[in-house]
């Protein structure tokens, strides 16, 4: 009997964080009939104990199907696969360093077996060690859409992340998987066609899936974000995603997605700011908002830009209805920060 859904790692040398994927699955799969989840590992050819971690994993009764790929085919190719792989009818391309939060996968499947989507996007939430207590909490409605392009902008602050999406295989059995396999985005399209070839599409609001924060920094983040994505999305307007979304999409980015990246561009220095720059002005240049709103933080002096982008994220998270996640975040920072010294004195005072 095929599955309803297969979870699908693609993974490349980190052992680690698959460890605690997989374990995190197991837990989640106990309340579950163990047919309806289809898990896939694709190792693509990892030199550490990936093959170990696997093979403990269904020793402890998680039934995983394991693909080793000869050669490490690039990740882009990776994801493509287990894609194409799986057997689900609904796909889930889970990242090896993200983790269902508890409970969170028996009700996926229970939405999953009430009603056919195209998409079902879950809340994802950044953390950084315990994906428990960095918890945003709250609650969190979940809303039908059978307007597609009003569903892609509901979600457009996480479509782009395969792990909060589950994508109806179904739909997009004649799409070729492997058309943007040069860009960063590799797979982004998939998410995007099953959508707009679907009659309902669900959002969780509530926070379901934990992402490990800044953990695959490895790209030029404006080549990806600007270029690329843009690109993608421009190439479904045929198949119905309108200009008017586009639009919005734009308007949206400007304002609460972009100015926390380009102030960690110039606070931390991932990235050049003369590629951001040359990279933004040939999407936006001209636009009100992006002179106004944006344009400071790449091309002011960096104590100035650094006090403009600290601005223009807290008012575009503010707006963009984030306030608790980013509250969350800067409690577990301040907590990290202060605990471990506590943990340094009161273990001096012993010692002495």
């Amino acid at each position: 009997m095929t599955a309803l859904v297969t979870i699908a790692i693609p993974t490349w040398n980190r052992a680690r964080y698959l460890a605690q994927n997989l374990a995190q699955l197991r837990s989640e799969m106990a309340a579950l009939d163990s047919s309806l989840v289809e898990v896939l590992v694709s190792d693509n050819c990892s030199p550490d104990d990936t093959p170990l971690v696997v093979e403990s994993a269904i020793r402890d009764g998680l039934p995983v199907r394991y693909v080793r790929n000869e050669t490490n085919l690039g990740w882009a190719v990776n994801f493509a696969q287990c894609f194409e792989l799986a057997q689900g009818r609904y796909v889930l391309l889970l990242g090896d360093d993200d983790l269902f939060v508890d409970g969170a996968l028996a009700m996926l499947v229970a939405r999953l077996q009430e009603q056919e989507y195209g998409v079902v996007c879950i809340r994802p939430y950044g953390y950084d060690e315990d994906f428990r207590q960095e918890h945003p909490g709250g609650g969190g409605r979940e809303r039908a859409f059978s307007d597609t392009n009003a569903f892609l902008l509901a979600i457009s602050r996480y479509f782009t992340l395969t792990s909060a999406c589950v994508i109806n295989k179904a739909l997009v059995q004649s799409v070729d998987s492997r058309q943007f396999l040069k860009s960063d985005l590799a797979v982004f399209h998939l998410i995007l066609r099953a959508a707009l070839a679907a009659d309902h599409n669900l959002y969780i609001e509530k926070y379901l899936l934990a992402s490990k924060r800044q953990n695959s920094f490895s790209y030029e983040y404006t080549e990806v974000f600007v270029n690329q994505f843009w690109a993608i999305l421009d190439a479904h307007v045929p198949h119905g995603l309108t200009a008017r979304t586009i639009r919005k999409l734009e308007r949206d980015k400007l304002l609460s997605y972009y100015p926390f990246y380009l102030l960690d561009l110039r606070m931390w220095g991932r990235g050049s700011p003369d590629v951001a720059l040359r990279n933004f002005e040939r999407r936006f240049k001209g636009r009100l908002l992006f002179t106004v709103w944006l344009l400071p933080i790449i091309r002011w002096p960096k104590p100035l830009a650094v006090l403009w982008g600290s601005a223009t994220t807290v008012v575009g998270r503010i707006l963009a209805g984030d306030l608790r996640r980013g509250f969350a975040f800067a409690l577990n920072k301040a907590t990290r920060l202060v605990i471990p010294r506590r943990g340094r004195g009161e273990q001096g005072a012993g010692s002495a």
